[in-house]
């Protein structure tokens, strides 16, 4: 695939780089634009579903799939308005401690 290779200038262009996996902020970066990409081609899957289907949900999330299920809250991305995000697309070891967090999980590597 010849984009595999611009990729790979990309990643070796923004930092430090540890064993096959990219900087925590360019994962952080990467995964928040692929959430609301998909949040703009629809709502995304119910909260409560995702943990049904066996997903893991951070603390946040935790709190939303409880809420009365009348809302449409529970099939929106609560990672654009978290502190964790930010933190995350911003410092290379973010202070993101919480389970389930994919923040998190990019900056313990």
């Amino acid at each position: 695939m010849p984009d595999d290779r611009w990729f790979e200038q990309l990643v070796d262009a923004t930092g430090d780089v540890t064993g096959d996996s990219a900087p925590a902020r360019l994962e952080s970066k990467v995964y928040s634009a692929l959430v609301a990409q998909m949040a703009e081609s629809g709502s995304l899957l119910d909260l409560t579903e995702t943990k049904k289907a066996g997903g893991r949900l951070c603390v946040f999330e935790q709190i939303l799939a409880v809420a009365p299920p009348a809302t449409s809250i529970q099939s929106r991305n609560p990672c654009r308005i978290c502190h964790a995000r930010l933190l995350g697309e911003r410092m290379e070891h973010a202070p993101i401690f919480w389970p389930g967090c994919p923040y998190a999980d990019f900056h313990r590597r």
